[in-house]
C-alpha cells in the first residue's frame, strides 16, 4: 500500500440508510382475487457509509448480496427506496439528469463485462472520445485525437490500436480500453463493478496493478466491488463485508484478514487458497443464502452460522463499533465467537489473484 496515495479524512462519497427495494408482486387483479399483500425484494436494506478522497473502498460478498445495485445507486443509474447518496456534500439520489450533469463527468463506472460494455460497430477511437465530446473536454479534431491516444497510452496501449474494433482484442484489452473510455471525462470518483471477474486469471493482476498506477498519478477515488476476496486484499484500504442487503462488516483491508470478526467473514476468507499448506482445517462456506424475498427473521445469516444463539434468530444485529471496525454479530458482542486457528500473512503477495500474484 505504500505506493498508493494517502487517503484523506474528508468523506468524497457519503451513503446514509441507502435502501433500494423492487416490487415483485402479483398483477393487481390476482391480489385482488387472492386477497394477498404488495411483495418486496429488498436487494439493499439499510447501508451506510463514507469513502475518503484517495482511497479504495471495497464491497465483498457472495452473488446476490446487493453489491451491484449499490453500484448502480451509487452513480445514479438507479433512484434508491430511501436515504441518500453524497457527492462531495451534495444530494445525488433521485435528481434529474440535467442536475446531474456537473456530476456525471466526475463521476464514472468501469462494467463486469468489457465486451458487452463496448460498442461493437465503433472504432477505439470513437469510443473514447465520445465523454470527451459530449463534457466538451477537448475542441476540434486534432485535440481529441490527441487526448484519445494519450489516454491508450495511459492504459498501456498504443495510439494505433484507436483504429481497430474492440472484437480485434482480448478480454484484458478490451477492460484497458473500458478504462481508458471511464478516464476520459477526467473523473475523480470511479465505481467498479467486479473489472477483473470476466477476465483469465493470468490478467487480473496486471489490470489490477493498471488501476492502483492510475490512482496513484492521478489521484482517483475507487468504491470496488468483488466476490474475489482474493482480489479485495490486494487492491483495498478499507472493506465492506455485505450479506443480505446489509454490512455485516467494515473495517481496514489489514484488519479484515489479519483479525476478522463477522463468522461470515472468517467462513469467506476460508475459501482462499492456503498456499502455504499450513495444514490448518479449513471451514467452507456451508448453505445457500436466503432469498430476499423472505429473508430469515433476527440475524440473516443464523441458517448458516455456527455460533448462532436463540437472540441470532429473533434479534437482527446492529452495526457497531468494535476495536477499529464495525460489525454486526451478537456472538462478536457478546464475547461467544472462539479465538482464530491461525491469521493470515500480512504480506499480500502470500494470497495469490487466481494464481497470479499483483
Amino acid at each position: 500500500m505504500a505506493d498508493r496515495p494517502s487517503a484523506t479524512a474528508e468523506p468524497l462519497v457519503e451513503v446514509a440508510d441507502l435502501a433500494r427495494w423492487f416490487e415483485v408482486s402479483p398483477p393487481f387483479l390476482d391480489r385482488l382475487i387472492e386477497r394477498g399483500s404488495r411483495r418486496w425484494l429488498k436487494a439493499v436494506d439499510g447501508v451506510d457509509f463514507a469513502i475518503r478522497r484517495g482511497e479504495t473502498f471495497s464491497l465483498v460478498g457472495e452473488s446476490g448480496c446487493g453489491k451491484s445495485t449499490i453500484a448502480r445507486l451509487v452513480v445514479g443509474l438507479d433512484a434508491p427506496t430511501r436515504g441518500s447518496v453524497r457527492f462531495e456534500g451534495t444530494e445525488i439520489a433521485g435528481r434529474s439528469r440535467d442536475a446531474l450533469k456537473r456530476i456525471r463527468r466526475r463521476v464514472q463506472m468501469i462494467f463486469q463485462d468489457p465486451y458487452a460494455s463496448l460498442n461493437p460497430r465503433w472504432r477505439v477511437r470513437d469510443i473514447i472520445a465520445e465523454p470527451i465530446r459530449a463534457h466538451r473536454l477537448a475542441r476540434g479534431t486534432a485535440a481529441i485525437a490527441e487526448r484519445v491516444a494519450e489516454l491508450l497510452r495511459q492504459v498501456k496501449l498504443t495510439p494505433a490500436d484507436g483504429d481497430k474494433y474492440p472484437h480485434e482484442f482480448s478480454g484484458g484489452q478490451r477492460q484497458r480500453i473500458s478504462i481508458a473510455r471511464a478516464l476520459a471525462s477526467a473523473p475523480d470518483f470511479l465505481v467498479c463493478n467486479e473489472p477483473t471477474s470476466a477476465l483469465d486469471v493470468s490478467v487480473q493482476a496486471q489490470i489490477l496493478n493498471l488501476m492502483k498506477d492510475l490512482q496513484r498519478d492521478l489521484g482517483l477515488t475507487y468504491l470496488f466491488i468483488s466476490h474475489n476476496l482474493a482480489v479485495v486484499y490486494h487492491i483495498s484500504d478499507r472493506v465492506g463485508v455485505m450479506y443480505l442487503g446489509r454490512l455485516v462488516e467494515l473495517t481496514s483491508g489489514e484488519d479484515l484478514f489479519r483479525t476478522p470478526l463477522h463468522p461470515y467473514t472468517r467462513l469467506l476468507i476460508e475459501t482462499i487458497p492456503d498456499m502455504a499448506m499450513s495444514g490448518r482445517r479449513r471451514e467452507p462456506v456451508g448453505g445457500e443464502v436466503p432469498s430476499p424475498l423472505d429473508p430469515p427473521a433476527g440475524c440473516a445469516f443464523h441458517p448458516r452460522c455456527p455460533f448462532a444463539a436463540a437472540r441470532c434468530r429473533r434479534e437482527a444485529p446492529a452495526l457497531r463499533r468494535h476495536g477499529a471496525g464495525l460489525v454486526a454479530c451478537h456472538a462478536v458482542e457478546e464475547g461467544r465467537l472462539p479465538p482464530l486457528a491461525g491469521s493470515r500473512n500480512d504480506d499480500r503477495s502470500a494470497i495469490p489473484i487466481g494464481g497470479a500474484r499483483a
